[in-house]
């Protein structure tokens, strides 16, 4: 399993790329393998704020469905297109490719501070382990 240096991650298996203001958010390596193949991500949120640890979605495996919590507070800006049913409708994108391509939300975050709660590469992977 894979957990980039450049990332932050969250209890809950969630990882986020800050770019600024602003995060892409995945599910982790770990989470997607937890799960097996990804067969629908559905996200509802996109234009609205969210809560840091507030549910922003669903991802749905062959045997089970998974609640997605939001790493950060922040308006949600943009669900991956790709994974998107009326789009690309790929979700398997987030088997393959969890920290790129498979990237879930793009989120504007409003409270920099809580950066400083997720977790780095080290406590993420001991946590897993």
């Amino acid at each position: 399993m894979e957990f980039p240096d450049n990332l932050k991650y969250t209890k809950e298996h969630e990882w986020v790329r800050i770019e600024g203001n602003e995060a892409y958010v995945g599910i982790t390596d770990f989470a997607q393998q937890e799960l097996g193949d990804l067969v629908y991500v559905e996200v509802e949120t996109v234009g609205e704020v969210v809560e840091k640890d507030e549910v922003f979605g669903t991802v749905e495996a062959v045997k089970t469905t998974s609640e997605l919590f939001m790493p950060l507070s922040g308006k949600i800006i943009e669900f991956n297109p790709e994974l998107d049913e009326s789009e690309g409708d790929n979700p398997s994108l987030i088997n393959s490719s969890p920290y790129d391509e498979g990237w879930i939300i793009k989120i504007e975050i409003s409270k920099l501070n809580e950066i400083e709660s997720l977790l780095d590469r080290e406590a993420y992977a001991a946590l897993v382990d």
